[in-house]
């Protein structure tokens, strides 16, 4: 039977705490006891562990060996803001695919009360990564970024492959655009419902960011996030 796992929100060398939410639910609805065993993500690292005391507000664990992990997927993601329930399912499956980072981006078709409203909900999308990132058993919780302007967030981007999904190509695919890649670190650009505006694809073009396509189908963005990172899943 396969563990229950948990990302600690304390931790030393040899222990790892969960409080709040988290240890509301392991000791109300799990009614978890001294003794039991876990799997506990402590400083980024995946663990078997044991209970040591149980309260509503900490469950403490002692941790023993660490246990083999898989690595997240190394795709910094920059999603443009569009309407936030479609948004934040968007958000939860690139974290289930793996993405590492999830830049929200205040595209020049974000309507305006979801720009205006963005910053309110950072830490709504931050608690929805943390809670798919246990359910998909990773072993780390996404960076969510803070919304900002694409011109700011393009200089924070360090990915050597940078990939811009774009209507307007029809050749170059994502495929074989990481195929033809030496680099296993790579940047991903989504855009907001109308596609980005001429200027902003011209800010791309400027920091030597390459159009691709996933077909010729025109894609929600949230269904556009979840083939290209399955894409990146396979090839990376």
């Amino acid at each position: 039977m396969t563990r229950r796992r948990f990302i600690a929100d304390t931790f030393t060398d040899t222990t790892a705490s969960l409080t709040g939410d988290q240890a509301a639910h392991l000791a109300r609805v799990l009614r978890a006891q001294p003794g039991q065993i876990f799997d506990v993500v402590s400083n980024g690292f995946l663990h078997r562990a044991e209970v040591l005391t149980v309260s509503d507000r900490e469950v403490v664990f002692k941790l023993h060996e660490e246990l083999e992990a898989d690595a997240a997927l190394p795709v910094h993601l920059l999603l443009a803001v569009f309407k936030f329930d479609h948004l934040e399912w968007g958000i939860e499956k690139a974290t289930e695919l793996g993405a590492a980072r999830i830049t929200p981006i205040l595209a020049r078709r974000t309507e305006k009360h979801l720009a205006l409203a963005a910053s309110k909900r950072v830490e709504r999308w931050r608690r929805i990564a943390l809670e798919s990132s246990k359910q998909s058993r990773r072993t780390d919780v996404p960076t969510i970024d803070d919304p900002q302007t694409l011109k700011a967030a393009l200089q924070e981007v360090i990915a050597p492959t940078k990939l811009l999904l774009a209507e307007t190509e029809q050749d170059n695919t994502i495929a074989a655009a990481l195929n033809a890649s030496t680099h296993q670190s790579i940047a991903l650009a989504i855009g907001p419902e109308g596609g980005w505006t001429a200027d902003e694809m011209q800010l791309f073009t400027d920091n030597a960011w390459h159009p691709v396509t996933l077909g010729p189908r025109i894609l929600r963005a949230e269904t556009a996030t979840i083939a290209a990172l399955a894409i990146c899943s396979a090839l990376l």
